[in-house]
């Protein structure tokens, strides 16, 4: 069974987040798309939430499975049986960083192997930091967050930055 993993904050999860689980999920027998705990994170959401939010826009995807993480992401691929880690880019600066963690990855771990996937046209320009930082000064960023947890995420973004 050919399983991958789909790390990210997810903070809050995006169209753009959505879109590549949704091809990722296409390429594999398994897609676990992982909320990492990261301590050097001040997230809006908890990780609870974040993994309730991925299983509500994912819930109609039979091979997805949603979970959060904290620790070293070789260890939990290790964990899971993975054969890939996705990931999804923007731009160069996104792969600048992601490709310096695939081979710290590899380094750890030498059977997990990372999987670019570039972001649709669309999205090139989405990020979750984006979404908060529109919502704190009250723009809509409602186009952004998929429709089943649309209302719930932009709600909590405007508290946030009230």
């Amino acid at each position: 069974m050919r399983i991958a993993v789909y790390p990210g904050s997810f903070d809050p999860v995006t169209r753009g987040h959505f879109d590549i689980i949704e091809r990722a999920s296409r390429l594999f027998d398994r897609l676990v798309v992982v909320v990492l705990v990261n301590p050097d994170k001040r997230p809006v959401f908890s990780a609870e939430e974040r993994v309730l939010f991925i299983e509500r826009i994912t819930a109609g995807i039979e091979n997805v499975e949603v979970d959060s993480f904290d620790g070293l992401l070789a260890d939990y691929f290790k964990e899971k049986g993975a054969t890939a880690v996705v990931k999804g880019l923007r731009a160069m600066s996104d792969f600048e960083y992601e490709f310096q963690m695939a081979l710290i990855n590899k380094q750890i771990n030498p059977e997990m192997e990372t999987l670019f996937l570039n972001t649709s046209g669309e999205y090139m320009y989405l990020s979750s930091s984006i979404v908060r930082q529109l919502a704190s000064f009250g723009g809509d960023v409602s186009s952004f967050i998929p429709a089943e947890i649309r209302d719930e995420i932009v709600e909590r973004l405007r508290k946030a930055g009230e």
